[in-house]
Parts: structure tokens; C-alpha cells; sequence
């Protein structure tokens, strides 16, 4: 099986690669930079440089690939709404290329992980099935639905196979501390370093996190899965507010860490947990690791600088 990781050198994406290429796939990346922790030299290999809005190198990268996994992003969700012109175009532009690559090309399948975290919006019940209403309040949320959208014309239109993964908060080993997303890498980069942690609101706001390689699984059973659906919720299924992250990362640590509260943000929803009930249905998939134990597993795994 030959596959396309678009954004591979990530932090998904690099847990996404390890995966493939244990399991004798070929793998091809796209990405800005090269990335590697240790375990991604082989012969079956192949990492393409260079940005995403390159035509021809898209064209290229996406030239005898059977499978393609999309995660890339250019923006983040807290910043996507300073400049929803740039989100629009570097990402949903961006991708309708791929998509008319792919038809082109005959792709056999596209896996595309998009956010559960901001395509619903501010939730009307809880957990949030994959048919809870879609009203994202920020212009990331949008262009994740919009891809979405894309997907399912092409599907109609061209009969071009795909999946949608509405993934929860991931976190885990390599997570990056600078990007400005994820708590949980960026509380506990600070804890260790003792410095002051930094919460917007009063902590109460409500997430589900899911380890890396609970996603990663979810990810590999899709290849093969031919169900009826072409959306799934990918989160624990469990919600945690900010202040019992922190409180969970302090245990694991022994050590009472410095808080400080700032004002709450427009973009953020009081709470999200995901309906989970579908993809275990499906293709029988249940996060095997709880938080306590992903935290454990983190921190153990030394990969934040402390």
C-alpha cells in the first residue's frame, strides 16, 4: 500500500508514519520541514519539502499513492478568525486542488482529520453525536467543514472513497510546546519548568482528550473499513474540565503548580465531549488509554523539555 501523509513531519503525523511504516507500508510526506525522531529512516520512505499551495509539487507527491491521509492545517483555531481571507485560501483552495488531483490520479481513498473540537460550536446536548448540528464559531472550525463538504461532492460526483475523522484534543508524545495549541503539552512543559500555568476563564471550560495513538488506530481501521458512514467522532467519550487536567498533570508530577487566570476567550465553547458510539459500532474501535495513564505515559516518555 503506497500513502500520502500531507503534514507528516506533525505531531500526529509523525505517530501516523511510525504506524504505516511498521506495518510494510510505502509513505510519502508532505511538509514544510523534515522531522524526525529517530524512527523514520527506511527505504520506504519518501519526504517531499515544500508548502502545500505548490501545484506541482502536490501533483507530484500525489502521483501511484493508493491511500492519502490530510492533516494539514495552516491555521490554528485561536487565530484563524484574525484573518478568515488566509484560512480560506490556504487550506480549502489548497485542498480542492488535492481532491482534483486525486480523482485524476485514482486514489483509492482519502482519511481526513478534521476537528471535533470546533465544527459543532457551542453544543446543544452532550456527548455530541456526529449528527448534532454543525455551527463552528471560528474560521478553522469552518474550513474543516467546509473540506468536508468537498469530500462528500467529490464522493457524489466522482465516487471518490473517503473518511472523515472529527478528532477530540489530542495529545501525547512530540506534541509541540511553541505552536500555541494544546493544553496539555503546553501545562505541562510549564509545570515542569516551574512556571506559571496560564488558563483563559476560570477553568471550568469542559474537553475531551484522546492520546495520539488511540487516533492513530482509529486512523490505520479506516483504510480498510467500507461501512455505510463516512464521518466518526475520535475522542475518549470522556469530558474533563481545564482545572481537573491540571490537577491530574500535578498528581502525576507530585507538585502543587502556579496558576494564573486570564479572561475568557469568545472562541470557546463551555464544553465538548464526543458521541464516540459510532466508530465502535463500525469498526470497532474504544481508546484504549485513559488520561491518567496518557500523563503518566508522557511524562515517563521524557519528551518535553523541562
Amino acid at each position: 500500500m503506497n500513502c500520502l501523509v500531507l503534514g507528516g513531519g506533525g505531531f500526529q503525523g509523525l505517530h501516523l508514519c511510525r504506524r504505516l511504516l511498521g506495518e510494510g507500508a510505502y509513505v510519502r510526506v508532505l511538509d514544510r520541514q523534515v522531522t524526525d525522531h529517530g524512527a523514520l529512516s527506511t527505504d520506504r520512505l519518501d519526504w517531499q519539502v515544500g508548502d502545500f499551495g505548490d501545484i506541482r509539487l502536490l501533483e507530484k507527491s500525489v502521483l501511484d499513492i493508493d491511500v492519502i491521509f490530510h492533516l494539514i492545517s495552516t491555521t490554528l483555531p485561536k487565530a484563524s478568525n484574525e484573518n478568515p481571507l488566509h484560512d480560506l485560501e490556504s487550506n480549502v483552495i489548497s485542498t480542492l486542488r488535492l481532491l482534483e488531483l486525486a480523482r485524476l490520479k485514482k486514489v483509492r481513498k482519502i482519511i481526513f482529520f478534521s476537528s471535533g473540537g470546533t465544527v459543532y460550536g457551542v453544543p446543544e446536548t452532550l456527548p455530541i453525536s456526529e449528527n448534532h448540528p454543525t455551527q463552528p464559531i471560528c474560521a478553522y472550525g469552518i474550513h474543516k467543514l467546509t473540506i468536508e463538504k468537498y469530500l462528500h461532492l467529490y464522493h457524489v460526483l466522482h465516487g471518490m472513497d473517503y473518511a472523515i475523522m472529527r478528532i477530540a484534543n489530542p495529545y501525547g508524545a512530540y506534541q509541540p510546546v511553541d505552536k500555541g495549541q494544546g493544553a496539555v503539552a503546553v501545562f505541562l512543559h510549564k509545570m515542569r519548568a516551574d512556571e506559571p500555568v496560564e488558563i483563559w476563564g476560570d477553568g471550568s471550560i469542559v474537553r475531551d482528550y484522546i492520546h495520539v495513538e488511540d487516533v492513530i488506530e482509529a486512523a490505520f481501521r479506516l483504510i480498510a473499513y467500507a461501512g455505510p458512514y463516512k464521518t466518526f467522532n475520535i475522542g475518549s467519550g470522556r469530558g474533563l474540565s481545564i482545572n481537573e487536567i491540571v490537577a491530574v498533570m500535578a498528581d502525576a508530577l507530585r507538585q502543587r503548580p502556579v496558576i494564573r487566570y486570564r479572561p475568557g476567550r469568545a472562541m470557546d465553547v463551555p464544553a465538548n465531549v464526543l458521541d464516540i458510539r459510532r466508530a465502535e459500532r463500525e469498526f470497532g474501535w474504544r481508546p484504549k488509554t485513559s488520561f491518567e495513564d496518557g500523563i503518566r505515559m508522557l511524562i515517563a516518555s521524557l519528551v518535553l523539555p523541562a
